[in-house]
């Protein structure tokens, strides 16, 4: 079982419920931060101490306010974590159910587990952690573990990172357009470009384009 864990939320009743889960499973030497970049500072602290911690518990979303951040977001959190101590043990703990998101949080974090906030949550943070601690198995809430295994799933490629980047830099579509037909890119037409337009807009359940490059700022894709 891990002996030193630290977590990484800034809603003071989930952040108990957190810390009663760990007192279930008899981890006492544990820490929390309601903020990303304070949580980052503990955690390199804590190796420069040789005293590492084995797990973080970290939220996604976080809410601003006065404070000037560094990392505005768990899944920025846990990517910085992962490349400043590789061997530690993530487990995201969320609301979040887009599943492109929360694929991306294994597959470029390396995440150990995903757990969903919900009504059967504290039991899934518990079996998270015991399997996490005793295997080398991942654990991911059964809630969204279907949605990431259906070979349906639409799937975001380069083409359409570049097109969410460009016309975030204020670069309108027939620009891009003209873009992608000197450097012979796919969906180098006007129609092709609302086709994917419209499926991600579908997909991040977005009102518009402006919406839609906001979401997935937030959410660290671009």
């Amino acid at each position: 079982m891990f002996k030193k864990v630290i977590i990484a939320e800034d809603i003071d009743a989930m952040n108990l419920g957190i810390q009663q889960v760990l007192k279930d499973l008899n981890i006492v030497d544990f820490q929390h931060s309601k903020f990303c970049d304070d949580a980052f500072l503990k955690i390199r602290a804590a190796i420069h101490q040789n005293e590492p911690y084995d797990l973080l518990i970290s939220d996604l979303s976080f809410k601003t306010d006065h404070r000037e951040v560094k990392i505005a977001s768990g899944d920025e959190l846990v990517q910085k974590v992962r490349e400043l101590q590789p061997n530690i043990k993530i487990i995201a703990y969320s609301v979040e159910d887009k599943s492109f998101r929360i694929k991306s949080l294994f597959e470029n974090a390396e995440i150990d587990g995903f757990v969903l906030k919900s009504l059967n949550s504290i039991e899934e943070l518990k079996k998270a952690i015991h399997l996490i601690s005793t295997s080398d198995q991942k654990f991911i809430s059964p809630e969204v573990a279907s949605a990431l295994q259906e070979k349906n799933n639409f799937e975001i490629d380069d083409v359409d990172i570049k097109i969410l980047k460009y016309l975030s830099d204020g670069i309108s579509q027939d620009e891009i357009v003209e873009i992608f037909k000197n450097s012979e890119v796919k969906a180098n037409s006007k129609s092709a470009m609302e086709k994917r337009l419209s499926k991600l807009k579908d997909f991040f359940k977005a009102n518009n384009t402006i919406h839609l490059v906001s979401i997935t700022k937030d959410m660290g894709i671009i």
